[in-house]
């Protein structure tokens, strides 16, 4: 049998940290253009405590998000073997494009993907070249287009990155800034004869709501009245996106498992968008409870969010190359293990892939 499998993964994770205590100094208003009552450094110990955010990672100033993406792609060609010269598609989740250091413009002609096959110095002129805009949930989705591509005939070999630099949208006085990082991860996507062999992926889920909730997530005025009103800055509506994300997620997760044919109980990892440690909790608590269950089982659910903070479409492909090279503690990945891969974002958009490792 035909799957689509994943043959090789990478990721780029920027150096420079910034520190929850690099935010005490600051000054937070709400969306009401007023001052927060609270302290600076109360704001941010509160935000810890809800996000589960200790630092977040910002890309140096010399590089964009289609370097950084390329970066990724490199290293995800290098671990699967293969001749770059043979992929057929390049497919790169972003939201905001290239944005240069000290502006909010987004860049996206050329495309990202573009960038990133000249980046990557590939020539093959059948090698399609697309931007991919879902929001957070944009690689799994690059991963369900591929996996469809695939199926169609259209495609053998796909790269699949997701990529971005929020730190250049971020409103300095918006407390919800200090979620939003930078990064990249990438993985090479192969259609292969599998035979009596299990692996690939097995079923996909996707679902999106754009009446209440379209504006959940956006580019809006800096909370700072005194601001430059012509600027925009990414926003987020939090306990919005927190009922939104906690209702809906895990029965796109159960729908997207059902489908699978694989039973709860042979789940071994679920890999979530790592926007909120509380809310990613809830979510695969609320999975769980709808097989009846009451407790997810102890580290079902690889994080990163601690140390790296949410870089939207590359949380997930960075925790999973992490995972498979066994760079996070007590987290393992085995031939045959059936995982998750569940995320939500502007839009608003869902979706779960189930897959098989090999």
């Amino acid at each position: 049998m035909l799957r689509s499998i994943i043959t090789g993964t990478g990721c780029y994770i920027p150096p420079v940290i910034k520190k929850n205590a690099d935010f005490f100094t600051g000054s937070f208003y709400g969306g009401n253009n007023q001052p927060l009552t609270l302290p600076s450094e109360e704001v941010v110990k509160k935000f810890e405590q809800i996000t589960g955010i200790e630092e977040r990672r910002y890309a140096p100033d010399n590089l964009n998000t289609s370097d950084i993406a390329a970066i990724s792609a490199q290293l995800a060609i290098d671990d699967s073997g293969i001749d770059a010269e043979t992929i057929d598609q390049i497919i790169v989740a972003h939201n905001y494009g290239d944005v240069m250091k000290g502006s909010t413009q987004s860049d996206t002609v050329p495309s990202v993907a573009s960038r990133v096959k000249h980046l990557l110095g590939i020539r093959n002129p059948a090698c399609v070249p697309y931007d991919l805009l879902f929001g957070c949930p944009g690689w799994v989705q690059g991963l369900i287009q591929a996996d469809a591509f695939c199926k169609a005939g259209m495609a053998k070999t796909c790269l699949v990155i997701g990529a971005e630099t929020l730190s250049r949208v971020v409103d300095e006085y918006d407390r919800d800034g200090m979620i939003f990082s930078d990064g990249a991860g990438a993985s090479i996507v192969e259609y292969k004869e599998m035979g009596d062999k299990p692996g690939g992926i097995l079923s996909a889920s996707t679902r999106s709501d754009c009446v209440n909730e379209v504006a959940y997530i956006n580019f809006g005025e800096s909370y700072h009245a005194g601001s430059n009103s012509d600027t925009r800055y990414i926003k987020m509506k939090g306990r919005k996106v927190y009922e939104y994300a906690v209702r809906y997620v895990p029965e796109a997760m159960k729908g997207c498992l059902d489908k699978s044919g694989v039973p709860i109980e042979a789940l071994k990892k679920i890999f979530i968008h790592q926007a909120n440690e509380k809310m990613d909790e809830a979510m695969v608590t609320a999975f769980y409870n709808l097989y009846g269950i009451q407790q997810a089982p102890e580290h079902i659910m690889p994080m990163s969010i601690h140390w790296l903070g949410n870089s939207s479409v590359a949380t997930i492909p960075t925790l999973y190359d992490l995972v498979c090279k066994e760079q996070v503690t007590d987290q393992r990945l085995h031939p045959g293990d059936v995982i998750l891969f569940a995320s939500v974002g502007a839009g608003m958009n869902i979706n779960a892939i189930c897959y098989q490792c090999v």
